[in-house]
């Protein structure tokens, strides 16, 4: 999710001119060369900057390295042919000025951590910003309360997710690191009403640096499955399969999905949808949701077994959609969803992540819409991670009050029968 996903925090001056760059290069755009009204996507030749890499994937190991998942037709399977369920949640604020995730000015990472588990949750989804891998940045002023997270004092940004995926593994969550954006400060675009930086890159922040920040993680995480999977890029706005280099999203998944298995060839590469196309029956989906090019325009992976295939979706209390108005919902659902992604599933094809979707539950409508959802994952045997932990995401609040302790039992309620086991065995 990009709207509501960010609270206000100061920004830590660090002397980077990347903001104001990139404020300068947004304000200069127009709608023809620039600017896409429709999306808000620098579309430049100057911001694509393409990855020319000559790469070729590691060959996978005969014996699989325990932790690490891969692709049995429309399952995950871990290192031996176990089936394997993701069921997470999103933590969010790496990708915030705050540069860290959020709730660590209220309690102990570990803490946090250890009511995640309670719960019953297998696996974290980590937003972050490619902006916060710079090892000069350090979490905002006031983002970490140092009594409750002694541990995480004088630790850069960067640092402070190794000691969160240290953690998590050793509590048996698996976690997926999730490309929320270039830059974790919005000034630029919010400037211009906008919420996104394009497709999958960004003035100042090309398609080659996306990718070398993508496999300098890899080799970051090499040889530890806590981290299980890399989602891209989220909600990339962009077309699929037409080979329009600086729009094409399916064909910039294949190049850096390519490029990390060269490095890890036992990661999950996780490709989210676009919002339009052709073969779906409605206008738009949700922005990173819409996968019906996959049955003409597959992502071809050198290590076909590492690909999974994520979409996002949200109730009417979210954004409405002409199905939530049918005479026919909620019954109407799943022949969307069938036409959206299911099919992938169904055909096995690929395991499907339901990587992001949330409500607050305060409508008879969203309640129905979740308990469809939950039926139509349990059906396909997709794995999911609910946004969010957070209680600070406007539209849909999250698993957490805003004490960052007392549970909200409507939701929680609602996704504890299907939750599953640790997910690191």
């Amino acid at each position: 999710m990009i709207l509501g996903d960010a609270r206000a925090a100061e920004r830590p001056a660090r002397g980077w001119g990347l903001v104001l760059s990139l404020a300068l290069a947004v304000a200069a755009c127009d709608t023809v060369g620039g600017l896409d009204a429709a999306t808000c996507a620098v579309r430049t030749p100057a911001a694509f900057a393409p990855f020319a890499g000559d790469v070729r994937p590691s060959a996978v190991p005969g014996v699989r390295t325990p932790g690490y998942l891969h692709a049995d037709g429309a399952r995950l399977v871990d290192h031996r042919g176990r089936t394997v369920r993701l069921t997470g949640v999103n933590w969010f604020g790496f990708e915030t000025d705050a540069f860290v995730p959020h709730g660590l000015d209220r309690r102990g990472l570990g803490s946090l951590l250890d009511q995640v588990q309670r719960l019953g949750y297998n696996a974290l989804r980590v937003p972050f910003a490619n902006e916060m891998l710079d090892p000069r940045v350090h979490p905002a002023a006031g983002a970490i309360d140092f009594d409750h997270n002694p541990e995480l004092v004088g630790l850069s940004s960067l640092e402070v997710l190794d000691r969160l995926i240290a953690e998590a593994g050793q509590r048996g969550l698996a976690v997926i690191l999730d490309r929320h954006r270039a830059y974790a400060s919005e000034a630029a675009t919010e400037a211009r009403g906008c919420t996104k930086d394009g497709p999958w890159y960004a003035e100042g922040w090309g398609e080659a640096r996306w990718v070398r920040d993508w496999m300098d993680l890899a080799a970051r995480y090499l040889g530890d499955p806590t981290v299980v999977g890399v989602d891209l890029s989220n909600e990339p706005d962009g077309s699929w399969g037409d080979d329009v280099p600086e729009t094409d999203w399916r064909a910039a998944a294949e190049r850096a999905g390519n490029a990390i298995l060269a490095v890890n060839p036992e990661l999950l590469i996780i490709v989210e949808g676009v919002g339009r196309h052709a073969d779906f029956p409605y206008d738009h989906y949700w922005t990173g949701g819409n996968l019906a090019g996959v049955r003409s325009d597959p992502v071809r992976l050198a290590i076909p077994e590492q690909l999974v295939y994520s979409i996002h979706d949200y109730p009417a209390s979210v954004t409405d959609q002409p199905w939530f108005a049918s005479a026919a919902f909620p019954d109407d659902l799943p022949d969307v969803w069938e036409a959206a992604w299911g099919f992938i599933a169904r055909d096995e094809l690929a395991p499907i992540l339901i990587g992001e979707f949330g409500s607050r539950l305060e409508s008879s409508q969203d309640r129905l819409w979740l308990e469809h959802l939950m039926d139509y994952a349990d059906e396909l045997g997709a794995s999911f991670t609910v946004w969010s932990l957070n209680p600070d995401s406007v539209d849909t609040g999250g698993l957490l009050e805003d004490d960052w302790r007392t549970v909200r039992r409507a939701l929680q309620d609602e996704l504890a029968g299907h939750l599953e086991p640790s997910a690191i065995r």
